[in-house]
């Protein structure tokens, strides 16, 4: 059947206006006001904000860490990005054993019959060789067109400077983008080491041991070997105040680069690791100042920082207590794992169903940013950005029929029974919200309706992207 949204208010990155939009089977067939069709479901969103469905291009589903994984598989992390209206997400592949289409084809079926919202993917790349540059080439033909490298974890994920410099050249020639995970690998091997020696173990010498200098010595670093490579780069889930100055630098100098941030950076700090309950905020990077709160808000608002992301990577805070989750019980072992030590604690906070029901109430409602630049964090510069442009991210005929209804006036007392993570806990528990996505739509398919989960497990689908663009 056919679907008319009428009344609303269509918000995208570029405008907004009074339009109606009529959905044909999977797509946006017609955006113009006054529109009609006797066959059609009318949907009024009068007094509504209709926006693109949101894209988060960093996620990290079933992800293996300290012992346990991430507690989302593709389906409830699918769940809760509709509810907090996001439509698409964007996981990575591990680079384990044999080729890297060996391991794409290891990931797959975590989503096949699973996911509940539209997927993609990156690939790692964390050991080097002759042959890893060769089979580059295989990735654009199975619909992944970014890769990411480290700057840390030594001995684990990182590559030298040398072999990501390589990596840079060669995914440059493909087309395909290259991400980076930037800090100092080394000086926080040495800094955790003097702190565990001199019984340093609570969650905030998490953050201590990894300087906010090491992250702004090693974006500048990959900006510059960019530079080099005659590359495209993008900087994942900034959280200091001068990787903003790196990435403006870099762009001003000529070189394609780009970034994003993540809601638990522009709202909590190093203190928050020094509370009780402390082991909730650990993730990595670490969260940081009040300072780098402003930094990172003054590149959302002046268009510095492309995107806002999550970097979700939830985990049980007690995973000796079940909960239920669709009259299921579930328990996982989470940050328990880690007491008496933040070497120990798996790193990650829950976020793909927060994202946009936070910065909404606090960055457009706060008259921080224009909903227009929400459309445009949030959905179409990802879209852009990752190959999804304009199937996904905005709200044109031809495109992808993901659509977010909003209220802008509903109220919502938010927190860990608003959020539909398979988790124990939410950062921004208690806190109130204005503003809030009531209808979702997936190619057209109701999935949240008035607030309600409609969707299913299997519903989702690989997006296999394009080339993107460089903004």
């Amino acid at each position: 059947m056919r679907k008319l949204i009428k009344n609303g208010t269509i918000v995208s990155a570029e405008n907004s206006l009074k339009a109606d939009i009529l959905i044909e089977g999977e797509t946006i067939a017609r955006v113009e006001p006054g529109l009609s069709c006797p066959d059609a479901e009318v949907i009024d969103a009068a007094g509504m904000v209709v926006l693109p469905g949101g894209i988060d291009p960093h996620v990290h589903i079933n992800l293996p860490m300290m012992g346990t994984r991430s507690s989302d598989d593709y389906y409830t992390a699918g769940k809760a990005a509709a509810i907090g209206g996001t439509t698409c997400l964007i996981d990575f592949v591990a680079q384990d054993e044999g080729s890297l289409s060996e391991n794409i084809s290891r990931k797959l079926p975590e989503a096949r019959g699973t996911a509940s919202v539209d997927y993609g993917l990156h690939m790692n790349i964390t050991r080097f060789s002759s042959q890893v540059l060769e089979e580059l080439a295989d990735l654009p033909g199975q619909g992944i067109t970014s890769i990411k490298v480290f700057t840390a974890y030594n001995n684990r994920l990182r590559l030298g400077d040398g072999e990501i410099f390589q990596t840079m050249r060669a995914a440059a020639r493909l087309g395909l983008l290259t991400l980076v995970h930037a800090e100092n690998g080394d000086v926080i091997e040495v800094l955790t080491a003097e702190a565990l020696e001199q019984g340093r173990t609570s969650p905030v010498w998490h953050a201590r041991t990894r300087p906010a200098w090491g992250e702004v010595e090693a974006s500048l670093r990959a900006v510059a070997l960019a530079a080099q490579a005659e590359a495209p780069v993008y900087l994942v889930h900034m959280n200091v105040a001068g990787e903003v100055d790196q990435l403006a630098y870099g762009r001003a100098h000529g070189v394609r680069v780009m970034g994003e941030t993540c809601p638990q950076y522009l709202f909590f700090t190093e203190q928050d690791l020094e509370r009780p309950d402390g082991t909730k905020w650990l993730c990595s990077p670490p969260l940081r100042s009040p300072a780098d709160q402003q930094g990172l808000w003054q590149g959302l608002e002046n268009g510095t920082i492309q995107v806002l992301a999550t970097d979700h990577c939830p985990f049980f805070y007690d995973g000796t207590k079940a909960i239920a989750y669709e009259d299921e019980l579930v328990a996982l072992p989470g940050k328990e794992l880690g007491r008496g030590c933040f070497t120990r604690v798996p790193n990650g906070v829950p976020g793909v169903g927060d994202r946009l029901p936070v910065f909404w109430t606090h960055a457009v409602r706060s008259g921080r940013i224009t909903p227009n630049q929400f459309a445009a964090l949030t959905a179409a510069n990802p879209a852009r950005i990752f190959g999804l442009y304009p199937k996904k991210g905005c709200l044109k005929p031809g495109s992808d029929a993901d659509i977010a209804i909003w209220d802008p006036e509903m109220r919502v007392n938010y927190g860990v029974g608003t959020a539909k993570h398979r988790t124990d806990y939410n950062l921004y528990e208690g806190w109130q919200l204005t503003g809030f996505p009531r209808q979702v739509f997936l190619r057209g398919e109701w999935i949240v309706r008035d607030g309600e989960w409609r969707g299913r497990a299997g519903m989702g689908q690989f997006l296999r992207r394009q080339r993107g663009e460089v903004i």
